[in-house]
């Protein structure tokens, strides 16, 4: 069963900061993205926007805040980070911060993690910003201390990076654990790392890439000796208002390989029905 095959992800908050005017906009593009038939919900995990989405000036929540919020507000959309950034947080921190989102949302969160690629983020808040080899050491870690703390009533687990020694994470996670969502395609590391530690993935390119990035993973699985129907495969896309032209886009993510897709919520949350509709016809279910 896929994880999730319908995603919207709230990549910006408008250009306005407006105090709670912002979560207010948030909230009801969110309750109509559950209405539209969206089965995942997500934010960005960044401390500033980014200039694609508006430049940094203009609003962005912690993610978990308003994660936190979200799951108080909607009903059976899962929901998480797209995605968190190794860089920003302990791995027991963030552990912690998706269980509890898992526990306010009765059971729907979704841990989504990757390397990470802000460095001017990073620099901004003075955050060290490592090299890529060692965000990816970071991240095979993180993901090991997130496992071992979302199934063990105590966790150890020692690395080069991050340790953790007898740590409990209670409230525990309503199902007694918490799917993973590795994010990125790169093909020697991070692909290898969604077939390790992931129920879900997520790649970005035209169908052609998409389809060749699946079959990496499927390679990666071969060799661990996993089923990659266990891993959902999902698509980011970016939104546009041609909806023949995305229903086009969405059809051929299916045809592709992908469980599912997630997409950019539209700058006008009008079009979040039409939307919907979309993906409803090409990932139903």
């Amino acid at each position: 069963m896929a994880l999730f095959r319908r995603g919207i992800h709230f990549g910006s908050y408008g250009s306005v900061d407006d105090g709670a005017g912002v979560f207010g906009r948030l909230r009801a593009a969110a309750e109509l993205a559950e209405a539209a038939g969206f089965d995942a919900i997500s934010v960005p995990d960044h401390l500033q926007q980014n200039d694609v989405g508006g430049g940094p000036d203009s609003p962005m929540f912690e993610a978990y805040a308003v994660l936190g919020a979200l799951a108080l507000v909607t009903t059976s959309a899962r929901l998480f980070a797209l995605v968190s950034p190794v860089t920003l947080r302990t791995p027991a921190l963030l552990a912690k911060a998706v269980t509890t989102i898992d526990v306010l949302s009765g059971g729907r969160a979704v841990l989504g993690v990757g390397a990470g690629w802000d460095a001017a983020e990073h620099q901004a808040y003075g955050i060290p910003f490592a090299t890529t080899g060692v965000r990816m050491d970071q991240l095979d870690e993180t993901l090991a201390v997130c496992r071992a703390l979302f199934h063990d009533q105590r966790a150890t687990v020692s690395g080069a990076y991050y340790s953790v020694s007898d740590a409990p994470n209670s409230p525990r996670p309503v199902a007694g654990t918490i799917p993973v969502l590795v994010a990125g395609g790169g093909e020697r590391r991070t692909l290898d790392l969604a077939a390790r530690y992931g129920d879900a993935c997520n790649v970005v390119g035209d169908p052609a890439t998409v389809r060749h990035k699946f079959d990496v993973l499927e390679q990666h699985c071969e060799r661990i000796g996993r089923d990659p129907a266990e891993i959902t495969k999902t698509v980011f896309l970016f939104a546009t208002s041609d909806l023949t032209q995305l229903a086009a886009d969405v059809d051929a993510c299916a045809k592709a390989g992908a469980d599912g897709a997630a997409i950019i919520g539209p700058d006008d949350p009008e079009l979040i029905p039409a939307i919907g509709a979309v993906f409803g016809d090409a990932f139903p279910g």
